[in-house]
C-alpha cells in the first residue's frame, strides 16, 4: 500500500509558478512509475506529465512541454512538477499518481494509487 499526499498548490497570476510535490509512504517508492493528472470542472481527467521510476524516461502532454517538468527524489520518496509560464487553462485541481512499474504511463486506469489532489488556479 502507498499513500500519497500532495503539496504546493495555490493561487497564482498568469505567467507565475508553483513547484507541486507529492510524498509517497512507504520504503518501495523507487519501483514505482510516477504520474501528474489534473482534472478540471466538468472535464475529464487528462494526464500532465509522467516519469518512469529510474526518471529516465519522462512523458509530457503537448499543451505543458517546456513548460512543465517532472522530477524524482527517491532518496525522499518524492515527486515533483515544477510548473512554469502558467496559463488559466492549467487551473485544476493536479493528482499525482503510482504504480508498480517500470515504465510511464498516460492512461488514469493505468496508475494504482492515488492522492488527494491540490488545487492550482491562475489567475489571468
Amino acid at each position: 500500500q502507498v499513500q500519497l499526499i500532495e503539496s504546493g498548490g495555490g493561487l497564482v497570476q498568469a505567467g507565475g509558478s508553483l513547484r507541486l510535490s507529492c510524498a509517497a509512504s512507504g520504503r518501495t517508492f523507487s519501483t514505482y512509475a510516477m504520474g501528474w493528472f489534473r482534472q478540471a470542472p466538468g472535464k475529464e481527467r487528462e494526464f500532465v506529465a509522467g516519469d518512469s521510476r529510474s526518471g529516465a524516461t519522462k512523458r509530457y502532454i503537448d499543451s505543458v512541454l517546456g513548460r512543465f517538468a517532472i522530477t524524482r527524489d527517491n532518496a525522499k520518496s518524492t515527486v515533483y512538477l515544477q510548473t512554469t509560464n502558467l496559463r488559466p487553462e492549467d487551473t485544476a485541481v493536479y493528482y499525482c499518481a503510482a504504480v508498480s512499474s517500470h515504465d510511464t504511463y498516460t492512461k488514469p486506469y493505468e496508475y494504482t494509487y492515488w492522492g488527494q489532489g491540490t488545487q492550482v488556479t491562475v489567475s489571468s
